[in-house]
C-alpha cells in the first residue's frame, strides 16, 4: 500500500500546498470557515485581507504550527499535521517581527540556524558565505543584528528562513515595518527565490506587493472571498469603475456615498474613484444622483485595480474580533 506521501506526490507534481474545507475555531469564534486553497510551485502566492480575516491563523495551520479544527492538509506531498516534523526541515517561515538574536551578530545568527538544521560545518561556512554576499552583508558579519536597520534586520530574517534551501517559504506581512525602498529590495529577493523553484506564501496589506504575486487570495472574517491571479480578478470588474472629475469633490462624494448600488467612493487628488456592486448601470446612476445634487461633472469609466478587487471582495462585512 502507497504511504500518504507518495500518494499525494503522484499527479500533484505542480502544487506545493492543497487544502480543503479548512476550519480554526476558539471557542465559539470562527477563525478559519471552510477554505480550499491550491498553491502552485515556484509561485509567489499572496494573502490579502483585514486585520483579523484569519491569514495567520490559516498559514500556522499549513506550516503545522496549529492544529486545525477540520479539513484536509497536502503540502510538499506531506500530511498536516501528522507529518509537520518532517514537513519543517522543508520549509521556511518569516514573521513581520523580527525573530532572531539581536545580541549575536548576523553571522552567528545565520551559523547558530545552521547548526539547528543539522549543516556539517563545511556546508555551514559556505552557505553562510554565500548568504552574506547574496543579501548584502559584506562588511556587516560581526555587527550585532540589534544594531542593524529595519531592512537589513528583514534581510537578515530571509537569509535565515532560507539557510537550509526550502523548497517552501512561509512569510508573514514580512515588510510591514520597513521603508519603500527596502520593500522593493525585499521582493527582489522573493522572486530570485521564485525563479530558482522556491515556492512562496506570502501575507501582505500592501495593494503593490499583492499585484506582483502570480496569484493571491482575499479572506475576510476567516472565508476565502477572492481567488485568482491579479489581472484577471481586476479583469472580473470590469465595467463597475469609473472617476468622477468634479469641481466640489467633498460635495460629490456626499452626494455618492450611500447611493444603492455604490460600494465604495473615494478621493484621490481631485477626483473620484467610485466602484458599484454587479449588474449596476454605475455610470448612468452616478450621473443622475449628481445632477439631483446640482453638480456638474465628468463620469469616465476606468480600469479596476486590485484596490477595487479587495473592496468588492470585502465591503458589507462587519470587523470581526483580531484573531489572527
Amino acid at each position: 500500500m502507497a504511504s500518504a506521501e507518495s500518494v499525494a506526490v503522484e499527479g500533484d507534481g505542480g502544487i506545493a500546498i492543497r487544502a480543503r474545507g479548512l476550519v480554526k475555531r476558539f471557542g465559539d469564534l470562527v477563525a478559519v470557515d471552510h477554505v480550499d486553497l491550491t498553491v502552485p510551485r515556484a509561485n509567489v502566492y499572496g494573502f490579502l485581507g483585514p486585520n483579523g480575516s484569519g491569514k495567520s491563523t490559516t498559514m500556522r495551520m499549513l506550516c503545522g504550527l496549529l492544529t486545525p479544527t477540520a479539513g484536509d492538509i497536502d503540502v510538499l506531498g506531506l500530511r498536516v499535521p501528522e507529518q509537520a516534523d518532517a514537513l519543517r526541515l522543508r520549509i521556511g517561515y518569516m514573521t513581520q517581527k523580527f525573530s532572531l538574536f539581536e545580541d549575536l551578530t548576523v553571522r552567528e545568527n545565520l551559523e547558530f540556524l545552521a547548526a539547528v538544521y543539522g549543516l556539517s560545518r563545511q556546508q555551514t561556512r559556505a552557505r553562510v558565505d554565500e548568504l552574506v554576499a547574496l543579501y548584502h552583508f559584506e562588511g556587516r558579519e560581526k555587527q550585532l543584528a540589534g544594531t542593524l536597520s529595519g531592512g537589513q534586520k528583514q534581510r537578515l530574517a530571509l537569509a535565515g528562513a532560507v539557510i537550509h534551501r526550502p523548497e517552501l517559504l512561509f512569510l508573514d506581512e514580512p515588510t510591514s515595518a520597513v521603508d519603500p525602498e527596502s520593500r522593493r529590495d525585499f521582493w527582489e529577493k522573493l522572486f530570485e527565490l521564485a525563479d530558482a523553484g522556491t515556492t512562496l506564501l506570502v501575507s501582505t496589506h500592501y495593494m503593490d506587493e499583492a499585484e506582483r504575486c502570480h496569484r493571491i487570495a482575499i479572506l475576510d472574517q476567516g472565508v476565502l472571498v477572492a481567488d485568482g491571479a491579479p489581472g484577471q480578478l481586476a479583469a472580473d470588474l470590469r465595467g463597475r469603475s469609473v472617476e468622477i472629475r468634479a469641481a466640489q469633490p467633498r460635495r460629490a462624494q456626499q452626494a455618492l456615498s450611500g447611493l444603492p448600488g455604490v460600494l465604495s467612493v473615494a478621493q484621490i487628488g481631485n477626483s473620484l474613484r467610485v466602484l458599484s456592486a454587479p449588474g449596476e448601470d454605475s455610470a448612468g446612476a452616478l450621473r443622475s444622483a449628481l445632477h439631483a445634487a446640482g453638480l456638474e461633472a465628468e463620469v469616465l469609466p476606468v480600469e479596476s485595480n486590485l484596490e477595487d478587487v479587495f473592496v468588492a471582495a470585502t465591503r458589507g462585512r462587519a470587523p470581526e474580533e483580531d484573531v489572527a
